[in-house]
């Protein structure tokens, strides 16, 4: 049963009691970043709530309250999964019906007036600061739709994709906060792939495109020359954000042979605004897709239940409205974060806060449930209807792309991602 708060937060809320999720804010009278808690249709204003005593009944994290004023989340992240859930539980109790501390913030009008705001009040920022961003390619479905659309059923997935996540390194300086616009990059393309000699025009991309994915946030230092062992590796993983690693196909075909796409995915990647703790996610791991091969010892995890069990859906909104083109869950993947991680630094790749993990395209198997318009369309050879009679096969001019993400049934205790959404600028006069 849901625990109560004082707090008034409407049935449905991503930010329930149960979720608690950390993020970055300004305000009107404050244009200075700093931390915050999502918490129903309101924000808690961590650096107010903490200059004016509301961690007074919380001693362990006096030393570290200076983390609280802090213009990225990096600080507060660096210290830990344990402090992490230490002050999670904390906020809860603050806010819970029955709280033992009334005095700090139920009771205190003063201080609900200075460190409560209404979240559509508030501006939010990227909440890390994002030192290296790292793609993978862990959506089994995805990565099957699209072989077989291009080599057929037998060579669909390359012989490596049970064996290892693969990945490429992406670029964290266009890693925006929802609600950034994305302008339409230009590129080199290939008109027709079967020309005898191949020689590109240069144009803007016509073929622009959304991938539906989850992103994990580093909240630990490893040393160069030094593995994460894949035990460790979930206390390296401080909490997950909705993605949008946009993609321009047509400049990603010319572009990808031999290195992996550039330019076609530089242009822009949106991550959702708040970030949701691991602790709040762990009630809802589960099993993903099964891995019929037998994996080296380092990608070998103890528990079974090793994949967020995440609704997503896809709302893509042009001039005549809003229509609902995908709903999945983050089941369908082959690879958890903790084996990225590993996977990631077995080499001896050094991992630094705040560095992003993506999952890859998250994709199901039936119609309806696939992550990108490179699959729904069937590579642009069917057009996708929507609501008013529009039509797509890649995104337009104009068009905004909206990625929510929500675990659990109970409407009183969801633990939810809030919005991913990014909208379609023109692209640069040149």
């Amino acid at each position: 049963m849901a625990v109560k708060s004082w707090l008034p937060i409407p049935q449905g809320s991503h930010f329930s009691l149960a979720n608690i999720p950390f993020g970055i804010i300004t305000t009107t009278a404050s244009q200075t970043p700093r931390p915050a808690i999502a918490i129903g249709d309101h924000v808690l204003d961590l650096a107010v709530f903490s200059a004016n005593g509301g961690f007074s009944a919380l001693p362990s994290v006096h030393p570290y309250l200076s983390v609280f004023s802090q213009p990225t989340l990096n600080a507060f992240a660096a210290l830990g999964r344990p402090v992490h859930r230490e002050v999670r539980r904390y906020i809860q109790s603050i806010f819970a019906e029955d709280t033992e501390n009334p005095q700090i913030l139920k009771a205190s009008t003063a201080l609900q007036q200075k460190a409560l705001f209404l979240l559509r009040d508030v501006q939010t920022h990227l909440p890390m600061h994002i030192g290296d961003y790292t793609d993978f390619y862990a959506g089994l479905n995805h990565a099957y739709n699209i072989g077989v659309m291009f080599r057929g059923p037998a060579n669909a997935l390359q012989p490596n994709y049970s064996h290892l996540p693969v990945g490429y390194h992406g670029r964290a300086s266009s890693v925006v906060v929802s609600g950034t616009p994305i302008r339409r990059p230009w590129g080199q393309i290939l008109e027709n792939l079967d020309a005898d000699p191949k020689v590109p025009i240069f144009a803007k991309s016509r073929k622009l495109d959304l991938e539906l994915e989850l992103g994990a946030f580093v909240c630990r230092a490893s040393q160069m020359g030094e593995p994460i062992p894949i035990a460790e590796a979930e206390n390296y993983l401080f909490g997950c954000v909705l993605v949008n690693d946009w993609s321009a196909r047509d400049v990603q075909a010319w572009e990808y042979i031999p290195l992996g796409p550039f330019g076609s995915k530089n242009f822009g990647t949106t991550i959702s605004a708040w970030v949701v703790l691991a602790d709040a996610l762990e009630p809802f791991l589960s099993r993903g897709l099964e891995n019929k091969v037998e994996l080296q010892t380092y990608l070998r995890e103890a528990r079974k239940e090793n994949i967020y069990d995440i609704k997503l859906e896809v709302d893509l909104t042009t001039r005549s409205g809003t229509t609902t083109i995908a709903r999945t869950s983050s089941i369908n993947l082959l690879w958890s974060f903790p084996q990225m991680l590993a996977h990631h630094s077995i080499t001896g790749c050094p991992m630094q806060v705040g560095d992003l993990l993506a999952s890859g395209t998250i994709s199901g198997t039936e119609p309806g449930t696939q992550g990108c318009l490179l699959e729904q369309s069937r590579a642009g050879r069917e057009a996708l209807r929507l609501q008013g009679g529009e039509e797509r096969r890649f995104l337009e001019d104009g068009d905004t792309v909206t990625i929510r993400g929500v675990c659990g049934d109970d409407e009183n205790s969801l633990v939810g991602f809030g919005e991913c959404r990014g909208r379609i600028e023109p692209a640069a006069k040149l």
